[in-house]
C-alpha cells in the first residue's frame, strides 16, 4: 500500500461518475431531473446513437443565473438544499450537486443558459472531461437551459467497451423519459433519436390528458383494462397519506414486471417494501407467475421519507415503513376485491373505485362493451359482508343429486328450496323479454356447453362462462367468509416444536405476539436464541411449522407485515373449492345456471378463478356480426 494522498479532482469526479453516470439513460435522468426542479413546463430531447454520440436537452424551466454558471459544474454545488433540514424534508429530485460534475468528467458537456430576470442574453460553460476547467462564453440563448453531452466515456474506454447496442440504450433512455413523463403530466416532453421524432406528450392536467398520456405511455390495452383508484387517510399515523392511480385487472397481467411505475412524491422508485404490498394485494387473483400492471402515486409527508439512500435516488426509506406497507396493500386489496361485473353507477363505488378503461363507464344498456376488462365493473354488497353467504353445512356437497349447484342445489334445506323456486320463477321468461334496464351485467343462461361452459345472453351479446372456474371462486370466498366470521380454530400441538433462531428473531416473535395469536398460532420464547411453537392453525397442522414461522419472522423483519399465515390458510381453502365445486358435464338447469349468474355479479374476484384465471369472457355484437361478416 502507498501512503495516504489526495484524489485528484479529475479521478474524484470519474469516480462519483461511475455512482451516478453508468449509461446514457443515467445522464439523461439527472438532466432531466434538473429541468424539472427547474420549473419547466416544456422539455426537448435530443439523442444520437442511443445517446452515447449526442445527448441534448433543452427546457423552458428559470435558468442559471451567469454568477452561477462556473458553479453549476462543480462537485457537491446544488441550488435545492443549503442545511440538514433542508436534507430531511426534500421537494426537489435532484440534490446531491455531483450531476453535471460527474458527467463533464466523461464527456464534452457544454451548459447553456438563460436566467430569468437577470438582464442577460444567454451564457454557456464548457468542459471536457480533464481537470474540470470550465471555459464560460457569451451566448444567445432564450429564456432556460440546454444541456449537450457528446462523445460520453470518450476518455474511459473501459467504460465504454460495456455499453450495450444502440437500441439497447436507447430503449433504456427513452424508459427513462416515460418514467418522468409519467411523474409530470404538466410538462410537455419531446423525444428524438436520429432525428427522427420518437414521442410528442402534450402538456396536461385534466382527467382525459391524464389518461391519454398513460395510454400513450403504457398502451391503450392497459388503460381498456385497468381501474382508477385513490384512497387518502391520516389514519394510524401522524401523517397523510394518499394513493392514487391506475391498477390493470388480474386478467391484464405480463410476464415480466415491465409494466410497472410507482412514484412517491413525483419520484419514481423501485422500493422493496412497496413491490411486497403491492404482490401481496394482487396474491389472490393472479395467475401463477405472471406479474400485475400499475401505474401509482403515493403522496407523502417529504419529512417521512428519507431519499438519500441510493445513488441513483431509486430506493427510499420511509419513517413508519409499516404503515406505508398496510395502506398500499389494504387499498389495493379492496380494490380488487371489488372488481366484479355489476351496475354501471360510479356514484354507488366506495373509496373513489372508478374504472377507468376509456374514460367513461360502460353502460350495459348501451351495449359498449368490449371484452372481460371493459365490461362495466361495478361494486354490490358482497354476499359475505352482508352475512348472506350461508354456513359451509347448508351448501350443496359432492355428494348431492347431479344437477345441483352450491346453495341453490336440490338436496338444500327448505329455504334453499324455497330460494330455488324463487329464482325459478323470476329467470323462467326468455331473456330478450325483459327491458334493457332490468337485464344484469351477466345477462341470463341460455344452454349450457359441452358441460363445462355457460351460454348467456346480456344487453351486449354473448357471455361465455367456465361454471367450474366461477364457482370455484364462489366456495373460495364462501370458505373465507365463514372462516373470517367465525374466527380462526386452533389446536395445540401434542408435543411442541422447538425451533432455533437468532436474537433478532426472538426479539420480533414477542414484539408480534398478538398478531401470532390473533391468527391462530401460539410462539413463545424458549431462550436467547430458541422459539418453541405450541399451538397452530387447525389448517395448518400438517404444514412444515418451522420453515413457515421463519418466512413469517423474515416478513416481519423486511416488511413490519406478514401475510404468509394467512396465504397457507387461503391455499388449503382453495383446494378445498376446488374440490367442492361442480364438476366438468355435470348438467345443470336453466335456473341453477341463472343462480351462479347473480352469485358471479355478488362474490369478490369473481372475474378470477382461484387459480387466477378468467371465469367468464364477452362477446359483442359487434364482434360476432365481424365473424360473419354481416354489415359488409
Amino acid at each position: 500500500m502507498s501512503r495516504i494522498h489526495r484524489l485528484s479532482t479529475r479521478l474524484a469526479n470519474q469516480i462519483a461518475a461511475g455512482e451516478v453516470v453508468e449509461r446514457p439513460a443515467s445522464v439523461v435522468k439527472e438532466v432531466l431531473e434538473n429541468s424539472l426542479d427547474a420549473g419547466a413546463s416544456r422539455i426537448d430531447i435530443d439523442v444520437e446513437s442511443g445517446g452515447v454520440k449526442l445527448i441534448r436537452v433543452r427546457d423552458n424551466g428559470d435558468g442559471i443565473a451567469p454568477d452561477d454558471m462556473p458553479l453549476a459544474m462543480a462537485r457537491h454545488a446544488t441550488s435545492k438544499i443549503s442545511s440538514l433540514e433542508d436534507l430531511e424534508a426534500l421537494g426537489s429530485l435532484g440534490f446531491r450537486g455531483e450531476a453535471l460534475a460527474s458527467i463533464g468528467s466523461v464527456s464534452r458537456l457544454t451548459l447553456t443558459s438563460n436566467a430569468a430576470g437577470t438582464g442577460s442574453e444567454g451564457i454557456a460553460a464548457a468542459c471536457e472531461g480533464r481537470e474540470m476547467d470550465v471555459v464560460i462564453r457569451p451566448a444567445p440563448h432564450p429564456r432556460g437551459t440546454t444541456v449537450e453531452v457528446r462523445d460520453l466515456f470518450f476518455n474511459t474506454p473501459a467504460r465504454r467497451k460495456f455499453l450495450r447496442t444502440e437500441k439497447t440504450e436507447f430503449n433504456h433512455l427513452e424508459e427513462v423519459v416515460k418514467r418522468l413523463a409519467l411523474s409530470r403530466f404538466d410538462v410537455a416532453f419531446s423525444l428524438r433519436h436520429n432525428g427522427r421524432a420518437i414521442h410528442q406528450l402534450k402538456a396536461g392536467t385534466d382527467e382525459l390528458e391524464r389518461r391519454r398520456r398513460v395510454a400513450t405511455v403504457c398502451g391503450p390495452a392497459f388503460m381498456e383494462q385497468a381501474l382508477y383508484i385513490e384512497n387518502e387517510r391520516g389514519g394510524e399515523a401522524a401523517y397523510g397519506l394518499r394513493l392514487w392511480g391506475w391498477v390493470g385487472l388480474p386478467t391484464f397481467s405480463r410476464s415480466q414486471a415491465d409494466l410497472q411505475y410507482f412514484f412517491v412524491n413525483g419520484r419514481v422508485i423501485r422500493d422493496k417494501l412497496i413491490a411486497h404490498a403491492v404482490k401481496q394485494a394482487y396474491r389472490d387473483v393472479l395467475y401463477h407467475g405472471r406479474h400485475p400492471a400499475f401505474v401509482l402515486y403515493l403522496d407523502v409527508d417529504p419529512a417521512q421519507v428519507d431519499v438519500n439512500v441510493h445513488p441513483t435516488k431509486h430506493e427510499v426509506r420511509f419513517r413508519d415503513g409499516r404503515s406505508v406497507h398496510n395502506f398500499i396493500f389494504s387499498t389495493l386489496h379492496r380494490a380488487l376485491a371489488e372488481v366484479r361485473p355489476g351496475t354501471a353507477h360510479v356514484e354507488q363505488l366506495p373509496d373513489n373505485l372508478v374504472p377507468a378503461g376509456d374514460g367513461t363507464m360502460i353502460d350495459t344498456r348501451t351495449g359498449e362493451i368490449r371484452e372481460q376488462g371493459g365490461l362495466s365493473w361495478g361494486v354490490q354488497p358482497s354476499a359475505a359482508a352482508a352475512g348472506g353467504l350461508p354456513a359451509e353445512g347448508q351448501r350443496g356437497t359432492s355428494a348431492a343429486p347431479s344437477g345441483a349447484y352450491g346453495r341453490y342445489s336440490e338436496a338444500s334445506s327448505a329455504a334453499g328450496q324455497a330460494q330455488l323456486a324463487a329464482y325459478r320463477q323470476l329467470h323462467q321468461a326468455l331473456p330478450g323479454q325483459d327491458s334493457e334496464e332490468d337485464v344484469p351485467p351477466l345477462g341470463y343462461a341460455l344452454a349450457q356447453l359441452k358441460g363445462i361452459y355457460i351460454l348467456a345472453e346480456n344487453a351486449a351479446g354473448l357471455v361465455l362462462v367456465d361454471m367450474h372456474a366461477a364457482h370455484e371462486r364462489i366456495t373460495y370466498e364462501g370458505l373465507k367468509a365463514a372462516r373470517d366470521q367465525q374466527g380462526i380454530r386452533s389446536q395445540p400441538l401434542l408435543v411442541p416444536q422447538p425451533v432455533a433462531v437468532s436474537q433478532r428473531e426472538v426479539q420480533v416473535a414477542g414484539e408480534h405476539a398478538d398478531l401470532f395469536r390473533r391468527l391462530g398460532m401460539s410462539v413463545d420464547a424458549a431462550g436467547e436464541e430458541s422459539l418453541v411453537i405450541r399451538e397452530v392453525p387447525v389448517l395448518l397442522r400438517d404444514s412444515n411449522l418451522e420453515q413457515l414461522l421463519r418466512d413469517v419472522l423474515a416478513d416481519l423483519i423486511e416488511f413490519g407485515s406478514s401475510e404468509r399465515i394467512e396465504a397457507h390458510m387461503d391455499e388449503i381453502l382453495s383446494t378445498m373449492a376446488c374440490h367442492g365445486s361442480v364438476r366438468a358435464n355435470r348438467r345443470l338447469t336453466v335456473p341453477e345456471m341463472n343462480a351462479l349468474l347473480r352469485d358471479m355479479e355478488e362474490t369478490e374476484r369473481s372475474g378470477q378463478c382461484n387459480h387466477g384465471r378468467p371465469t367468464w369472457t364477452q362477446l359483442g355484437i359487434d364482434e360476432l356480426d365481424k365473424l360473419f361478416l354481416r354489415g359488409r
